[in-house]
């Protein structure tokens, strides 16, 4: 049976990475890895995973999303890789349904689910009053179904799904744009250069904090760093990221 590598970079909030990876085992009943990549947390995050098991890569200083999610793929041995933000919670039938649909078609380059809280088509507006209810919601909603999938040109990075061959093929995310922004823009548009599609799939909702480590950093600083990895995209491919939201 296929394993699937579930990388999570991580920094601070053990909290967040506790529930995350909570819900990962409830809920996740296919084979699997969990990679923790700890960038330099001081707040018992690489104990708790030393006492939990995990695999845990410790950095010495906070490298930002795209190198720790880079180092934990090198060391991942699944045949689908997981990128997942630690401020998520993740429900049931989540990755058997990305998984039947990125193995769907052989054009089919990288999955995502729909959630509570993002950027673009990928936001779905499910009320409900806590976690709790958000699971209940999500267990109707989470059922197998192909026509829930659309093609879209862009994934956002809170949880990619995608193979083995697709990292061999296109690389590792683009560490310029460290240490966050606009590098799962980049990795989606070199998907689709390479002539994979994009899904997004409406039968896998999972829950999203959303933007919880750049939110300590300050709105000011965070606005920022958008704006210089915008000019970053913008001057590596000439072409405006935001056209693709």
């Amino acid at each position: 049976m296929t394993k699937a590598s579930i990388i999570i970079p991580t920094y601070n909030r053990l909290d967040l990475l506790q529930g995350c990876i909570s819900s990962i085992r409830q809920h996740t009943d296919s084979p699997y890895e969990i990679i923790v990549v700890d960038n330099a947390s001081t707040d018992g995050t690489s104990e708790w995973c030393m006492h939990e098991k995990l695999s845990c890569i410790s950095l010495p200083r906070n490298e930002g999303f795209p190198i720790a999610c880079n180092k934990g793929m090198r060391l991942s041995s699944g045949d689908i890789l997981v990128l997942l933000n630690n401020d998520t919670i993740v429900t049931p039938n989540w990755l058997r349904n990305m998984s039947a649909a990125l193995l769907s078609a052989s054009d089919v380059g990288i999955v995502g689910p729909v959630t509570n809280y993002a950027s673009g088509s990928q936001q779905v507006h499910y009320p409900f009053e806590n976690l709790a209810e958000f699971q209940r919601i999500a267990a109707e909603v989470n059922v197998l179904d192909a026509a829930k999938w659309k093609r879209v040109e862009r994934i956002v990075g809170i949880c990619f799904v995608f193979h083995r061959g697709l990292m061999d093929k296109i690389g590792l995310l683009d560490e310029r744009f460290s240490p966050g922004h606009y590098e799962d823009d980049d990795f989606c548009l070199r998907a689709r250069l390479h002539g994979f599609s994009l899904l997004v799939c409406h039968d896998a909702l999972i829950y999203h904090e959303g933007s919880a480590s750049f939110k300590r950093e300050g709105v000011q600083q965070q606005q920022e760093l958008v704006e210089r990895n915008y000019r970053l995209f913008m001057d590596k491919w000439h072409l405006d990221p935001r056209a693709f939201i």
